[in-house]
């Protein structure tokens, strides 16, 4: 019996659940409107848990695919580069978890709000980096190779929406709106590689 694909199926359904959590708190905090409130808005007050464990979730996922890259994906720096910069991101997204934001109705920002905006930041560069490097590498692998061009296509997207997150970052703008479509094509990347990285991981190793 084949027991590789077990981390990435892991790695799977921790990009599931966080997905799973995130849609069902639009419905659970309808109050939390898409427009003026981040996904982390979603971790305060009632259900709060929900958010909390989503990101401890992801967090675990990108553990999981890092360490799943480093066994069965392909061999190159950039590639090694980006391994690290997933660990970064999962260090980063327990923080993120462990710390609250801030709302915007908080009129003086607080110590755990701040290290939580420092952890989004951190975590949104080090994956989006992540993902430019390992879908530039896929090519380097004949079991990747088909891969590369819709994961570029992905990153393409990622780095529209990553701008567009940056550009939306203060009041009035519509940074909740620019903040879900980062994530939704983000976990949309992580899940492709993490599918892909399931099939490579069934195949018979090579000498």
């Amino acid at each position: 019996m084949n027991e590789r694909p077990f981390l990435p199926n892991l790695t799977i359904a921790f990009f599931a659940y966080f997905a799973i959590a995130l849609i069902g708190l639009h419905f659970l905090r309808p109050d939390y409107t898409p427009v003026d409130h981040m996904i982390s808005d979603y971790a305060v007050g009632r259900f709060g848990w929900i958010m909390t464990t989503a990101f401890i979730s992801v967090s675990l996922g990108c553990l999981c695919l890092a360490i799943g890259l480093g066994r069965d994906g392909p061999k190159t720096v950039l590639v090694a580069i980006a391994r690290v910069l997933m660990g970064i991101a999962s260090l980063g997204l327990l923080v993120t978890a462990a710390f609250q934001t801030d709302l915007e109705t908080v009129m003086v920002n607080t110590t755990h709000g701040n290290i939580h905006t420092l952890s989004f930041l951190v975590n949104i560069v080090s994956l989006f980096l992540a993902a430019l490097g390992l879908s530039v590498s896929l090519g380097a692998d004949a079991r990747w190779k088909s891969l590369r061009t819709p994961a570029l296509i992905l990153v393409a997207a990622l780095a529209i929406a990553f701008v567009a997150q940056a550009m939306t970052l203060h009041r009035g703008a519509p940074y909740g709106i620019t903040n879900r479509i980062f994530v939704v094509v983000l976990i949309s990347w992580l899940m492709l590689i993490a599918v892909r990285l399931r099939t490579v991981s069934s195949l018979p190793r090579t000498a």
